[in-house]
């Protein structure tokens, strides 16, 4: 497959994008790397391989979530400008109409 000037004026149109004849030029470029790259893979044999999920056997290297109290109540609202006893107090930021 190659990318021309029609090919780009449609993607250009379906993503909502305006490019000058300069950068048309250069992700049409682009593009016809990008499908010679494509058309290289296809011709690899990858009969019997399987797919992949992950690239390596460690598939989640996070922590556990635990739930921990690391602030009290008195230390989160010591600063706090305006609050209440137990909560924040900001300004109103909707209206009813």
């Amino acid at each position: 497959m190659k990318a021309d000037k029609d090919l780009i004026d449609r993607l250009s149109h379906l993503a909502r994008l305006e490019f000058n004849e300069q950068e048309q030029g250069a992700i049409q470029d682009d593009l016809n790397k990008i499908f010679t790259f494509v058309e290289q893979l296809q011709k690899l044999d990858t009969t019997g391989v399987e797919p992949l999920v992950y690239m390596n056997e460690d598939w989640s290297v996070a922590r556990p979530d635990v739930q921990e109290q690391t602030i009290t109540k008195a230390d989160a609202l010591k600063n706090a400008p305006s609050k209440d006893s137990d909560y924040f107090k900001v300004p109103k930021v909707l209206t009813k109409k």
